[in-house]
């Protein structure tokens, strides 16, 4: 069993990154898209959602919008491979491909590169905010700079 990652290593993520960004503790839980809006006063749309999929059997992250769900169909297409091919991972999974536990995953940090995928959607806010490796961190970050940083792929994969 992987030890799961903290905090601390999506705060040394960061730095690395040389990002000046900072890691925020709070008193509430922030493993829902939903208790992290209310927990940081924003819109659940800005929360972002990193969601450990397996597409044809490999990991693949997805930053979604806290207001969106993932068209699996959409996701499979991108990678050419029907819907029946993908499919969201258990928490095990998860905690095996990226080194956080569901709730937790942050867009940075993994154990091990992952393609990463970006909802369209959350296009829609100049700031977003992801996970940081448990269900009470969060970090603030441009969602331009949520591109750059992931590598990630802008693409349409909300479901209509």
């Amino acid at each position: 069993m992987t030890e799961p990652r903290t905090p601390e290593d999506v705060q040394a993520a960061l730095d690395a990154l040389g990002l000046d960004i900072r890691v925020r503790i709070f008193e509430t839980s922030t493993a829902t898209a939903q208790e992290a809006a209310d927990s940081v006063g924003t819109e659940l749309g800005s929360i972002v959602k990193s969601l450990c999929f397996l597409v044809g059997g490999e990991p693949v992250i997805v930053l979604a919008a806290g207001d969106q769900k993932v068209d699996a169909r959409k996701l499979g297409a991108l990678f050419g491979v029907s819907r029946k091919k993908v499919r969201i991972a258990d928490a095990q999974t998860t905690l095996e491909a990226t080194g956080y536990e569901p709730g937790g995953v942050p867009p940075v940090g993994h154990v091990r590169p992952l393609p990463i995928l970006i909802d369209e959607t959350l296009s829609r806010f100049e700031i977003v905010y992801g996970a940081a490796g448990s269900p009470r961190a969060i970090f603030e970050i441009p969602f331009k700079t949520l591109v750059e940083i992931t590598g990630g792929r802008v693409a349409d994969l909300a479901k209509e």
